[in-house]
């Protein structure tokens, strides 16, 4: 008997310090058992043992005779209740509620105030919904005030090109050429802040229509090509035969992402050459993938900065923008836009000897001709007007991946290229590796994929890279 008291004793004292308000009742709904937290924060005292269950909560037990009815659940399950203090305030809890099945019935309750969590909800709702009202403010403010800059920047831009048509004397032309190219460049950066303003505040739309890729591609290329030989850095620009003429996606956006990877490669390569490259990597019925890549010779980017480069307003070092300019915007607009269109663009880089952005992108091709070229003679004039001297093996006959001949072939240029890279004669053996990439056209992804690594491994004369890629690509093979 004694120690039943004890046991008794201590179970009082642990429900009197718990964290919840804990309560039995019977049948008829009389409170028979109440804890410390559940006196107080009811407000009944010791008075709630002589209450019922009704008084506590009002909304969803019912008084019916001499017992009562309820929607509640019992079997443990949380549910959310107003519970009633003696003043008639209430806040919310959540309830468990147990039967105990022997006769005479007894229900358990136990209830936890979550005031505060609720408080604390509707707090951050609503700061979030300033938040979001700050956010659209500045996104307004943004593009409204981008839009004001342009007026009078178009106005200075078309006054100076009159002004350069009649100038004769050399050194005020030299001026007015200043004044224009750094309208030009203002331009670009109010462009892109507009375009990085839409796309974070959601009202940015891609605009698909049917387009010729090549001649969009000799369009960049020909933007570019002043520049980058003016240099002195040679240009090169090549596209894969199975690459459709023809497809439908957002032309400008396209154009755009390229004209941001090229006058970056430009802008931090001073020797050596760029390159650009267009191949298809996947079709699955009229969805083509196409996979570009951008690969320099410049200043590269350290593997701690890398994570930098995509991100708004951030550049890899704070000198970059004094020495190159820049906002920092330009990449992080090329990632959204490139998911937007269900890619992925990533970069590899190695200080003082290069980097390579990649991005891969799905477009469609027209359903009337799913992948067949229209007017393949003006296809293939323009290819070799893109390719120029780089496409070094045009007569090379090329088998069908796992055909006898094709595998001999394949073995050959391999052994060819491995023995040049070995004697780090890099210009035949990106020759080898371009041979290798288009002898796997046909093959299955993976060995396409590493065919790939392995001719962007060679451009880049990265012998460590190269050894390891031909080692993976001729496990596959």
């Amino acid at each position: 008997m004694k120690m039943q008291i004890i046991e008794e004793e201590q179970l009082q004292f642990f429900l009197d310090h718990a964290l919840e308000m804990v309560f039995a009742f019977r049948g008829n709904g009389e409170i028979i058992y109440a804890n410390k937290i559940a006196k107080e924060q009811l407000e009944w005292g010791t008075e709630l043992c002589n209450q019922r269950i009704t008084d506590i909560f009002p909304q969803n037990f019912k008084e019916v005779g001499e017992g009562f009815e309820t929607d509640c659940i019992f079997g443990g399950e949380k549910q959310e209740l107003m519970a009633y203090r003696k003043n008639n305030t209430c806040f919310p809890v959540y309830v468990r509620l147990m039967k105990q099945e022997a006769e005479p019935a007894i229900y358990l309750c136990m209830a936890y105030n979550i005031s505060e969590k609720v408080m604390l909800g509707k707090k951050l709702q609503q700061a979030q919904q300033e938040i979001e009202a700050a956010y659209k403010t500045k996104s307004e403010f943004v593009a409204n005030i981008t839009h004001e800059l342009r007026t009078p920047v178009n106005g200075i831009l078309g006054n100076t090109k009159e002004l350069i048509s009649m100038e004769k004397e050399e050194k005020k032309l030299g001026l007015l050429k200043l004044i224009e190219y750094s309208c030009k460049n203002m331009n670009a950066l109010i462009n892109n802040i507009l375009d990085f303003a839409k796309l974070e505040s959601g009202k940015f739309t891609l605009e698909s229509r049917k387009f010729n890729l090549y001649h969009m591609i000799d369009y960049v290329k020909r933007n570019h090509r002043n520049k980058i030989t003016e240099k002195g850095v040679e240009f090169l620009v090549t596209i894969s035969p199975e690459v459709p003429e023809y497809i439908v996606g957002d032309e400008l956006r396209i154009i755009q992402i390229l004209n941001n990877l090229l006058s970056n490669a430009c802008k931090f390569t001073s020797v050596g050459k760029i390159v650009l490259e267009v191949i298809k990597t996947a079709q699955y019925d009229n969805r083509v993938e196409l996979f570009f890549m951008v690969i320099d010779s410049g200043i590269g980017i350290s593997k701690a900065n890398q994570d930098k480069l995509f991100k708004s307003f951030s550049q890899v070092d704070a000198s970059i923008t004094r020495k190159y300019g820049g906002t920092g915007l330009g990449l992080n607009i090329c990632k959204q836009l490139v998911e937007m269109m269900d890619g992925d663009i990533s970069v590899e880089s190695k200080e003082n000897v290069g980097s390579t952005f990649l991005f891969h992108i799905w477009v469609e091709v027209p359903k009337e001709e799913n992948g067949q070229i229209q007017d393949s003679q003006n296809k293939d004039e323009i290819l070799q007007k893109l390719r120029g001297l780089t496409e070094k093996n045009t007569s090379e006959k090329i088998w069908r991946y796992g055909e006898e001949e094709n595998l001999q072939e394949l073995q050959k240029k391999m052994s060819k290229l491995i023995l040049s890279i070995e004697m780090e004669n890099w210009e035949k053996a990106e020759g080898f590796a371009d041979t290798v990439r288009k002898l796997t056209e046909e093959a299955p992804k993976e060995v396409k994929t590493a065919a790939l690594r392995l001719k962007m491994a060679v451009q880049k004369a990265d012998y460590e890279k190269a050894t390891a890629t031909f080692e993976a690509l001729q496990s596959l093979i």
